[in-house]
């Protein structure tokens, strides 16, 4: 690991002015590419305190061995040769979006004497236009086959078409008027090459005016009385609008825009793409990248324009191109689009109408990506086989831990103090086995005490399923059991409850205090045979009992990413419950307490006097009259309000004034308010 002192450029010696950097490693390969407006600023914020940099970033810097720049004239300058050493270099701290599979277009090779139309994949070639992308080879074939009727372009390969040539007879197509067959002279070179432009020009949106052609040749040829000519365009017109109607009008502008959304964690980001040409979605397709370096989405938008539109020219660049978040600076990549289309190009956020909404699709497509990438990584049996072995590795351990145990401790400033486990099985979530814990053992804030009580009750529970079922004898401490447990260990089948089962890894959401004090829990109670670690969220550092250095797993290592999900999950379950008992405390009421009083009458009570406050204050004749309150009901609610310590009154926000009416009870129709977030329904509180 490089002290980035050691090769800190003299000060001065940097210029200035707008240009592009390279971090070489030890072995001169390339690590990381950047551009600037100033070298000088930026190059300055990499070489700053390393307590002071991001994760990641002190990881690159750490990594690399020395820097160099090259001064270029203008931003745009920078964008440009930013992406061709991105390209030339692949370094492994730069974004790099990965397509997930090869996207296919619809072709047409207009650089042929006769063009053909076809599926194709990989690098665009010269001369040669391109439809799409599609997301599946079938959605081009099931739109060409309806539009070979109307446009007989030819299909066949090179040796097929050659072939008929030779022989004199056209192939099936030619024969069932789904090819003009020029192979044997049908047509001439030039009213093929027609054909192709126009199948071309209704690809590319102009579909109306051809329409209306067809829909004026039919009308003539049936005023002609040419009936079946008049049934043919009829069934032209048909197969048309069908090829049509695969891609509804989604922009009523007829707009030709490409809309790019942004889906991220802390680990990875989705980019989704909607290809809009003629106000119809003409394609999609979609990435995902590992982010290896601090970045924003409006980074992420920029990295997502140069990987889209650095091969592209002409009109593959839209007018338009609407993003989440615009790239800062945003006249370079403006001004970068610009030169690649060769005319004006918008790069803006929409706001409202069509255009918001359609993004906001783009955006669930882009969740749905990234949800997707991480469950198809995640159940990859090679995968996960690979992360487990790589934790027992650099763990130390004997095998894999194919049972992962995770805990973490929520609390809001130290109220509703509350404690999560969580359970991975073979690499997998077993929700069915995730507990919930409340902190009982004191008040207040300490997560370190949280971590030593819930790891001594949850692996208590496992001591006693392992004395009644003769694996352990008790050896005299009385002070191994809770005093609630008894037979609460059996389910309603009498079958053993899943803290009978120990994990081969504990993972505590921390660092070292927290690593501590679960292993002091564990060694307590005389458990030797399962491992604890830690993981520190700030620097994703995994730290091990009595160690004063962390192991640091490298960035794509997939046992960190296995440790990551497993410690997101436990602070996912652990804050969710810590919401719901928030939410459960800001609804209780006194009348909570009166035995025998349900949610519907406690309703009718408060609707028929407004508040709390008065329904305190009223006497049992005037409680007797709320249907279904009798009189002895009365007197109990009476006797609990009145044992009741009045709630603090409520404080208007804004103008600092005390209002009157008891905070939560009453709505501004008169119904009761209830406040919080909904129940969390996996998991078993203990």
């Amino acid at each position: 690991m490089a002290d980035p002192s050691s090769y800190r450029p003299r000060p001065g010696a940097i210029p200035d002015s707008p240009g592009v950097y390279r971090f070489r490693d030890e072995h001169r390969r390339v690590i990381y590419v950047g551009k600037a407006k100033s070298l000088r600023q930026r190059l300055a914020n990499y070489f700053q305190d390393l307590t002071n940099l991001h994760p990641r970033t002190r990881t690159m810097v750490t990594t690399a061995a020395s820097v160099e720049w090259t001064v270029v004239s203008t931003e745009v300058e920078a964008l440009q040769l930013e992406y061709s050493w991105i390209k030339e270099f692949d370094p492994r701290f730069n974004v790099k979006y990965r397509d997930d599979k090869s996207y296919p277009y619809l072709a047409v090779t207009m650089n042929e004497e006769f063009p053909r139309v076809q599926v194709m994949r990989g690098h665009k070639r010269k001369g040669v236009r391109y439809f799409g992308p599609y997301g599946h080879a079938w959605a081009i074939r099931d739109t060409v086959d309806l539009l070979l009727r109307v446009f007989p372009v030819r299909t066949c390969s090179a040796g097929v078409f050659k072939n008929a040539a030779r022989t004199g007879r056209p192939c099936l197509l030619g024969y069932i008027g789904k090819c003009s067959a020029p192979c044997v002279g049908r047509v001439s070179a030039e009213e093929h090459y027609e054909l192709a432009e126009e199948f071309c020009d209704f690809m590319a949106g102009r579909t109306g005016t051809y329409l209306r052609r067809l829909e004026k040749q039919m009308a003539q040829a049936a005023e002609d009385m040419e009936y079946e000519r008049a049934a043919r365009l009829r069934d032209d017109i048909g197969a048309l609008k069908k090829a049509m109607e695969k891609s509804a009008v989604v922009l009523a502008d007829a707009t030709d825009a490409d809309l790019i959304a942004v889906a991220d964690d802390e680990l990875e980001a989705a980019v989704q793409i909607f290809h809009v040409r003629g106000g119809r979605v003409r394609g999609q397709r979609g990435w995902v990248t590992d982010k290896v370096e601090e970045i924003t989405t409006g980074a992420l938008v920029e990295h997502a324009l140069q990987q889209l539109y650095g091969e592209e020219k002409g009109d593959s660049v839209p007018k338009e191109v609407l993003v989440p978040a615009l790239p800062d600076p945003v006249e370079p990549v403006q001004q970068w689009l610009a030169e690649r289309r060769g005319s004006g190009v918008s790069l803006r956020i929409p706001q409202r109408g069509d255009k918001k909404a359609l993004m906001e699709t783009v955006e669930r497509n882009a969740q749905q990506s990234l949800v997707l990438h991480k469950t198809k990584r995640a159940s990859d049996l090679t995968t996960r086989s690979r992360a487990l072995e790589e934790i027992a590795d650099a763990l130390d351990l004997d095998s894999a831990p194919l049972r992962i145990e995770c805990y973490d401790i929520s609390h809001l400033q130290g109220d509703d103090v509350v404690a999560s486990m969580v359970v991975f099985e073979d690499g997998l979530q077993r929700k069915s086995e995730y507990r919930r814990f409340q902190i009982k053992g004191f008040e207040g804030q300490d997560d370190v005490r949280s971590m030593h009580e819930v790891i001594t009750r949850r692996f208590r529970r496992y001591l006693v399923e392992k004395e009644k079922t003769g694996e352990w004898v008790d050896d005299g401490q009385e002070n191994h059991l809770d005093g609630d447990l008894g037979n609460g260990l059996k389910d309603e089948e009498g079958r053993p409850k899943k803290f009978a089962y120990p994990p081969q890894l504990v993972v505590v959401d921390g660092g070292q205090p927290q690593v501590a004090a679960a292993k002091r829990a564990l060694d307590e109670l005389g458990i030797d045979d399962v491992a604890v670690c830690g993981l520190a969220k700030r620097l994703e550092e995994v730290w091990l009992p009595d160690d004063d250095d962390p192991v640091v797993l490298p960035r794509t290592s997939e046992g960190l990413y296995l440790l990551q999900r497993v410690r997101d999950e436990a602070h996912r379950f652990a804050i969710t419950y810590q919401r719901t008992k928030r939410a459960k405390r800001f609804r209780s009421s006194p009348l909570d307490d009166v035995p025998g009083l349900g949610d519907t009458r406690k309703q009718a009570l408060l609707k028929h006097f407004g508040s709390l406050k008065k329904l305190r204050s009223a006497t049992i004749d005037q409680i007797c009259e709320v249907p279904g309150i009798g009189r002895k009901t009365a007197e109990t609610i009476a006797a609990a309000l009145a044992q009741a310590a009045p709630a603090a009154p409520a404080v208007n926000t804004a103008t600092g004034e005390i209002m009157e009416e008891e905070p939560g009870t009453m709505g501004s129709s008169g119904e009761p308010v209830t406040m919080g977030a909904p129940d969390e329904r996996r998991g078993q509180e203990t």
